[in-house]
């Protein structure tokens, strides 16, 4: 059964975005984005965490703070979104999009060697759908290449793997607040570091460099307005303090999605399960279509009220998109995890009914399917 909210869960937002609100328009922000970042650090056990705009703000951020500029190469996985790569082309620096191994969902290692030059920088692992790749061949390919590590983890808060927290393992870690993802704010994101002057560029690059790091001229650098609203932190933070409840009821939901599919078996999917040593935050049911046209059936079943990532969003190979596209290095191993993986998109706010609905109709379908 999935887990209720929490009694009180409205009325703690509520009494805190009216503290908010009462303190505006306060052109300093207010309190709340630094309570915010002391509780972040302290839930991810890190001792800096800078709250941003957005996940993409956060990338923008972290990858600055680490010098990539123009002429610098950036290992990407071709795996990803273009909220992903868009801030290296802000940056001026080059995108190289690496493949991934379709039997773990982790980065092709080898494919990555490859593809790393004398121009090549840092490497930006995604743990789409919360799965977290292995922390130790990743942190052992960055030694190897001395590369900066700056983790895209907008899916992965609550994931770990080898007693690892996503966004903790290199450099800098990058979350986004979205709507729909398990720590949400509406809009919003956060970055995690170990490394002090990491955070002290980004909380000045935030703010266009008004409020730089000692020693240095305020706007002396060209940076962005991405800091975080009050009201939004305020949601964030209410959020956060029940965040073990918001990953637990994650799980449940895709347990529940999962277990009805065993039930009511549907012929040519098979769940997806976590890799030895992963705790998976359960972002998203994941499910191996093996049927004909399986990009087809993913759209077929968006059209029949079953929101996933390759049917609704038509989530495709970054490197294939037409600003990107580089057809004498296909990425062939993400395109065949992206085709054949039926990611089902939930939020807190789906009921059982909900649940066992999306997993009816995926049966149904799936039974039924002759494209």
């Amino acid at each position: 059964m999935t887990m209720p909210h929490t009694p009180g869960d409205a009325q703690a937002l509520e009494d805190q975005l009216g503290a908010v609100l009462r303190q505006m328009p306060d052109p300093s922000g207010g309190p709340v984005a630094a309570e915010l970042e002391r509780e972040l650090a302290k839930a991810f056990g890190v001792p800096h965490a800078v709250a941003v705009a957005s996940g993409t703000a956060a990338l923008h951020a972290a990858l600055s703070a680490c010098g990539i500029g123009p002429g610098d190469e950036v290992l990407v996985p071709a795996l990803t979104v273009v909220m992903t790569v868009a801030p290296l082309h802000a940056l001026g620096a080059t995108p190289v999009f690496v493949d991934s191994d379709p039997a773990t969902l982790d980065l092709d290692y080898d494919d990555a060697a490859r593809k790393v030059t004398s121009r090549t920088r840092a490497i930006i692992p995604v743990h789409l759908w919360g799965r977290m790749g292995n922390p130790a061949n990743l942190t052992s390919f960055a030694t190897e290449h001395d590369l900066d590590v700056v983790e895209d983890a907008a899916q992965a808060a609550g994931t770990t793997r080898d007693g690892q927290r996503p966004g903790t393992t290199g450099t800098a870690g990058c979350f986004s607040m979205k709507d729909g993802k398990i720590l949400w704010s509406g809009e919003g994101g956060f970055l995690l570091t170990t490394h002090h002057e990491v955070a002290k560029h980004a909380r000045a690059f935030r703010s266009h460099w008004q409020q730089p790091p000692a020693g240095e001229a305020p706007l002396t650098r060209l940076a962005t307005n991405s800091r975080l609203a009050a009201p939004l932190a305020a949601i964030a933070l209410a959020n956060l303090r029940r965040i073990s409840h918001l990953v637990e009821l994650r799980q449940e939901q895709t347990r529940r999605v999962l277990h009805a599919l065993e039930q009511t078996p549907a012929p040519g999917l098979a769940g997806l399960t976590p890799a030895a040593g992963e705790e998976w935050n359960g972002f998203a049911p994941l499910l191996h279509i093996d049927l004909p046209n399986p990009r087809a059936f993913a759209e077929h079943l968006a059209q029949h009220g079953v929101p996933n990532s390759t049917g609704s969003f038509r989530l495709v190979p970054c490197d294939t998109r037409p600003m990107f596209t580089s057809p004498d290095r296909p990425c062939r191993g993400a395109a065949q995890i992206l085709d054949h993986t039926l990611a089902v998109v939930l939020t807190e706010r789906d009921t059982d009914a909900t649940l066992d609905r999306y997993a009816a109709v995926i049966a149904r379908e799936a039974t039924a399917w002759a494209p």
